[in-house]
């Protein structure tokens, strides 16, 4: 990656494509400063790979992954998905298509389909009393116990972002892109079925907590997504995507790993490390569990608190991010920094003048830790999406990139 990085990629398109070609529903999206986050790679690139230590939506593989080697990570494993759809899909010889990848999902479908009786089926005319009650018995097959493996979302999501009908379809598109696990199609089905939950979900697109019909209105609103069709979605952004693959296995060596940042820079060779850490207190790992689970099936125990099931049906073991925890934040950063060092590598940090350390004190640990660096600190204008369906969709924030580099 030379000084002219930014010039290939907008020759080539990448970072149109990467900005306007999002797959998921994801907060804090760089998509809008896309091309300035490159622009300080950039300024401090030396040579050899990028490493993308919170890879999150892996829009910065779908940039730069045909040009430089990536070392893409993020401890939630369905990021894995995202980026190995950027940095490793290829369409492979016997690559199947949308429609046959449904005819098999559309078969285990009809054959368990008898498990959701009538009185789960929503309707489009439902009044808000008649609605309630089909939301609560759909909430009820939680309690019910299922022979057959695939059956995770069916049980535990029913009547919550989903319908019944449409968790039954889940966990059979989700069995058949099992079969696909070695193949170079397998992130590409898998993201293409996040793509067809995201869109079908009640939610405000994420999966914190599911929202209940109050009134009229909201009524309207959420039976507009419980009688959406997932496969329609499924299969357009799969014929898209296949589309744009390339006929041939990538040619740069990337990495892809699901660990925590320390891990991963404990082992890290000399690159330019890029990081977007969480900004605020919620943890992703919240907001994201329905995808995290998609991606493993691991059927993971539910957090309980009073005794019941949550609302929000979290795993119970789920990451907690130290960037998201106050007293935390400032050895947080340390980490990462000396981390940094350690490895030989430069630095890019996002951050913003929302988080939960200010950019003074964030500078003035900076200036600590990289005293025989080059440090250089930018600011631009950014609205930073909130995932709301409010008044609080987006807000104004002061976006920040920490530049250092070594001296030689």
């Amino acid at each position: 990656m030379d000084a002219t990085l930014l010039d290939q990629l907008e020759t080539h398109g990448e970072l149109r494509v990467a900005a306007r070609n999002q797959y998921i529903k994801y907060m804090g999206s760089k998509a809008s400063i896309l091309d300035w986050v490159v622009e300080g790679i950039d300024e401090v690139y030396e040579g050899g790979g990028v490493c993308d230590l919170f890879s999150g939506s892996s829009i910065l593989s779908a940039a730069i992954g045909r040009q430089v080697p990536v070392y893409s990570n993020d401890i939630q494993h369905y990021s894995r998905a995202l980026a190995g759809l950027y940095l490793n899909s290829w369409h492979a010889p016997q690559t199947p298509d949308a429609k046959t990848l449904l005819a098999e999902a559309d078969k285990l479908v009809q054959q368990r389909i008898e498990l959701i009786p009538e009185s789960l089926r929503y309707r489009a005319d439902s009044t808000l009393a008649e609605f309630t009650r089909i939301d609560e018995a759909n909430r009820t097959l939680i309690d019910e116990h299922f022979s057959h493996r695939w059956h995770y979302f069916l049980k535990v999501y029913s009547g919550t972002w989903w319908s019944a009908e449409q968790c039954l379809w889940i966990d059979a598109m989700r069995q058949v892109v099992e079969r696909f696990r070695e193949h170079p199609s397998f992130d590409l089905m898998m993201v293409c079925l996040m793509h067809a939950m995201a869109y079908t979900s009640q939610g405000t697109g994420h999966y914190a907590q599911y929202r209940n019909a109050k009134t009229a209105s909201s009524l309207r609103d959420i039976m507009t997504y419980r009688m959406r069709d997932p496969r329609p979605y499924f299969e357009r952004k799969y014929n898209a995507t296949l589309d744009t693959l390339p006929k041939h296995a990538p040619r740069l060596q990337h990495q892809i790993t699901a660990l925590d940042y320390r891990e991963r820079l404990s082992t890290l060779p000399p690159c330019t490390v890029y990081a977007d850490p969480p900004y605020c207190f919620v943890h992703y790992s919240r907001f994201y569990h329905a995808l995290e689970t998609l991606y493993l099936y691991d059927k993971p125990d539910l957090q309980v608190k009073g005794g019941s099931i949550v609302k929000g049906r979290y795993r119970e073991e789920r990451h907690q991010s130290p960037f998201c925890i106050g007293t935390q934040v400032p050895g947080a950063f340390e980490d990462l920094f000396r981390g940094v060092t350690e490895s030989g590598s430069n630095l890019v940090l996002s951050y913003c003048n929302t988080g939960m350390i200010s950019l003074e004190e964030l500078e003035e640990l900076a200036n600590h830790i990289f005293e025989d660096h080059d440090l250089q600190i930018l600011l631009s204008d950014h609205r930073h999406m909130t995932m709301g369906r409010r008044q609080d969709r987006d807000r104004e924030v002061k976006e920040c990139l920490v530049l250092v580099k070594r001296r030689h």
